[in-house]
């Protein structure tokens, strides 16, 4: 549960392993303590609004800087992950265009998410349609402005928040110490042992070369002379000494070098372990103005902001906020906005997050367009019922799954999705919801299901993300692949023992090489976020179920699994893999026809087998294991039908 309602807040937040930005793309090595936080929260079912708040302002509500974060206090720094989600190109170039560029996309972000309106449109001017002004949009700034100080900004790794206390970085700094009084002596010894094997080396030439030969091999490479490189060519030896010396001079001492640097490297495994959160802090004391960029142009600074909401609020409720917050060592700001949304009468918050569940549960929003309530916007079908759906959320303590009862007991979610022509030439697109909408999986949940089917789902919780790599023929798969000294791809694979079978939401993020998969099934890529997914229906859809290896291996493994659990008795495979695909038992016919499939399939496959050239003298397949290559065939059908890949 909470990994799959993870996944859809992850769209929203804009969650990448990433920076993006630009096509360098270098990795965030600490987002996924956001994303663990995340799935935790709704595991947890921690009310929504207290999950706002947290993520806004985690580190205000602990009154950060602390010595050492407490789990609690780890956990609302990791919150605050949210505001660093948006792509940032000051990992790679730190100038005012990408500093900028980060707060505008954190803007984007959070006024979608959580306010339903597109607050990014009145960057450069007055918004077109929605009464929000080019002020109105630096209001906004003015309360991320502490945090995202153009002035003193903070480059990603200064942003990391170390969750060792003063006693482990004490020994932490003593094993350190250690380790490096270790390296100085094996370094010693290692130029004794290097100064004896170059004078067994030098020996061995003409005594009127040997000096040369010395004087060569003891410039740096980069600095040797034409002659001299000439020399070492002709000694290679000499040349080779560092890579190779001990191994052909004195294997002792080889042994003895190894164990030493097993020993060292050994002390350094017992430092405490440092782990790292990537949050949003404010600097206390510092307190930058906001002003009103002309036109949107960060180089033409005009009159300074004060922070608040919309004006167009303060109809309903205060909309100015603080400048300062007494009580803090920081502005703020974010803290009050955090409180200002969850305060129960906000006119937007509970909306939004309503219509987003309903989203999800019936395919559509009441409002068609969740990241914009504006004019531009759909208008919600059920004005009403998404009025009195808030108010119930905020009712019940903000409580999502109460929320996801009430919507799921409901008539309307218990609907059939049979068709009705008669509706239909009345309301088409269903916006009544006369019928329940059939939806299909999305990428991640497709890629899940199936490796849950095939018996090979890995349901580890939380950690860092399952790497990616491209394969030979470009495709981006789960996977890392092996590098040489130079850093070169090998073409080869680490073994991910079992890792690479763990539910999608732990597949790492990268925004310029999305999982093949997943881009081919409609995944969103994070520019900044995804208010709603796009569900296309294309060709390379089915190819890739139908040829994909990733779809191959599954079939395969989940033919194993159903000769291992059902036995050898074709009907009672053939009820497993109904049971396991569809959820429920087949009929009788569906029985007789797959039955009939399997033992048809054989015979072709047989063909295929003596026609196909031998590798290494062998068949590629022993012809025992024809049953099981038609049962895979069979698996691979069901993986492609329809009950398996749309909600109905």
């Amino acid at each position: 549960y909470g990994e799959t309602w993870a996944r859809h807040w992850l769209d929203v937040a804009g969650y990448a392993d990433s920076y993006g930005y630009s096509e360098a793309d270098p990795w965030r090595g600490w987002s996924f303590r956001f994303r663990d936080y995340v799935i935790r929260a709704f595991n947890t079912d921690k009310p929504f609004d207290q999950f706002i708040r947290e993520q806004l302002a985690g580190d205000e509500m602990i009154r950060y800087p602390v010595a050492k974060p407490a789990p609690e206090q780890e956990e609302m720094l990791a919150a605050t992950g949210l505001l660093r989600m948006a792509p940032d190109g000051t990992s790679v170039v730190n100038d005012l265009a990408a500093r900028n560029a980060v707060i505008a996309d954190t803007i984007k972000i959070v006024s979608t998410a959580l306010m339903g309106v597109t607050m990014g449109c009145a960057q450069c001017h007055d918004h077109r349609f929605d009464p929000i002004t080019q002020e109105d949009y630096y209001r906004m700034r003015a309360i991320f402005e502490p945090a995202y100080d153009t002035t003193y900004w903070r480059g990603p790794q200064a942003r990391l928040v170390s969750t060792l206390g003063e006693t482990d970085r004490a020994k932490t700094d003593e094993i350190e110490r250690q380790a490096k009084a270790l390296d100085a002596a094996r370094q010693k010894k290692l130029d004794a042992y290097m100064a004896e094997a170059l004078e067994k080396e030098l020996a061995k030439l003409p005594e009127g070369e040997r000096e040369p030969a010395r004087i060569a091999y003891q410039t740096p490479v980069a600095k040797r002379t034409p002659a001299q490189n000439q020399l070492l060519g002709q000694h290679f030896k000499i040349r080779d000494l560092a890579q190779n010396f001990l191994f052909l001079y004195n294997k002792p001492a080889a042994d003895e070098m190894n164990k030493l640097a097993k020993d060292i490297a050994a002390l350094r495994a017992t430092k405490p372990m440092d782990q790292f959160i990537d949050a949003m802090t404010e600097l206390p004391g510092r307190l930058p103005k906001t002003y009103l960029f002309h036109r949107g142009n960060f180089d033409e600074p005009k009159e300074v902001i004060k922070p608040g909401e919309p004006a167009i609020l303060a109809s309903w409720r205060p909309a100015d906020l603080p400048a300062k917050d007494p009580s803090l060592p920081t502005s703020g700001r974010r803290l009050a906005f955090a409180r200002s949304l969850t305060d129960g009468h906000h006119p937007l918050t509970a909306r939004v997050i309503v219509n987003r569940t309903w989203m999800q549960h019936f395919g559509r929003g009441i409002v068609g367009t969740p990241g914009d309530f504006g004019a531009f916007g759909d208008p919600p079908t059920h004005p009403e019922l998404l009025d009195w759906l808030a108010d119930e959320f905020v009712r019940q303590r903000w409580s999502m799954k109460k929320l996801h009862k009430l919507m799921m007991t409901s008539t309307a979610y218990r609907q059939a999705s049979m068709r009705d022509p008669a509706k239909e030439r009345v309301d088409a697109d269903n916006h009544l919801l006369w019928r329940m909408n059939v939806r299909r999986l999305e990428a991640e949940a497709l890629r899940d299901t199936m490796l849950a089917v095939s018996g090979k789902l890995n349901e580890k919780l939380y950690g860092k993300p399952v790497p990616t790599a491209q394969d030979e023929t470009g495709q981006v798969i789960v996977g890392a692949e092996m590098m040489d000294a130079a850093n070169r791809p090998t073409g080869k694979m680490i073994p991910l023992h079992g890792e690479e079978f763990r539910r999608s939401i732990y597949v790492a993020v990268r925004r310029t090489q999305p999982l093949g998969m997943f881009d081919t099934f409609d995944a969103p890529g994070m520019e900044p976020d995804c208010a709603i997914r796009n569900v296309s229906t294309v060709a390379p859809q089915a190819l890739s179920l139908m040829n994909g290896a990733f779809a191959l291996e599954q079939a395969r493994c989940m033919a194993g699994r159903l000769i291992r659990e059902a036995g050898p008795t074709p009907e009672a495979q053939v009820a497993l893999a109904w049971r396991l695909a569809f959820g429920r038992a087949p009929s009788s016919v569906d029985v007789h026809d797959a039955v009939a499939f399997l033992s048809e399939q054989t015979e072709p496959l047989r063909a295929n087998l003596v026609l196909a050239k031998p590798v290494n003298g062998k068949p590629i397949a022993p012809l025992e294991d024809l049953p099981e290559m038609a049962l895979a065939e069979f698996c691979q059908a069901l993986m492609n039908a329809n009950p398996f890949l749309y909600v109905d």
